[in-house]
């Protein structure tokens, strides 16, 4: 999935405690989001497996969420959903197409790494790859309680992560290929995510 998908789930759970509790819902939405982020940065280091962990992240997350509950502070509850949004991220890439240059090829065997089974994921597939047309559904559709809780910078926020998830996913093929042509020279022709 897009980060902005993601970005989108965590916002989902920020969403619910704007309509329910009286805490800062800015600084609560600007938690959802980068928790929604957060795995993504390992994008540097060994992506979907440094700071992806689809069982670790709940069981930080479902003790800190019923504090909250019980304790409904602006800290309690942004920490909460950085790590629900962190934890479905992390845990929402096992269902998407992999993790490869070409996920629309299928030839990816690797989708995340889980720490927990000590071995990586395979990938479900569900959401055919980041940036597909299904992605850009369902991230507009995760967007929808966002921009109707919210208001101000966070709903601008939201539109412009919506903008560029349409931009994304139109050129998502064209990226794939100027990438290769980057990373990998001229004349390699690997694409199969095998090197991954």
């Amino acid at each position: 999935m897009m980060a902005t998908t993601h970005a989108f789930v965590g916002l989902v759970f920020a969403a619910a405690v704007a309509v329910v509790a009286p805490v800062d819902a800015g600084t609560v939405a600007i938690a959802a989001i980068l928790g929604g982020l957060f795995p993504d940065f390992d994008v540097c280091a060994t992506h979907r497996k440094t700071l992806h962990f689809p069982v670790y992240y709940w069981v930080f997350a479902v003790p800190v969420a019923v504090l909250a509950v019980l304790v409904p502070t602006t800290a309690t509850v942004a920490a909460a959903v950085f790590l629900l949004g962190a934890g479905a991220h992390a845990l929402s890439d096992h269902l998407g197409g992999g993790l490869s240059a070409r996920p629309w090829e299928r030839r990816a065997r690797r989708a995340v790494y889980s720490h927990y089974h000590g071995r990586w994921l395979e990938p479900r597939r569900w959401v055919a790859y980041d940036g597909s047309p299904g992605d850009l559904a369902l991230s507009a559709v995760l967007a929808i309680p966002a921009l109707f809780v919210f208001e101000g910078a966070v709903r601008t926020i939201v539109v412009v992560m919506l903008l560029v998830s349409i931009g994304y996913a139109v050129f998502r093929r064209y990226f794939a290929s100027v990438g290769e042509r980057v990373l990998e020279g001229p004349g390699s022709g690997r694409s199969d995510g095998s090197n991954e």
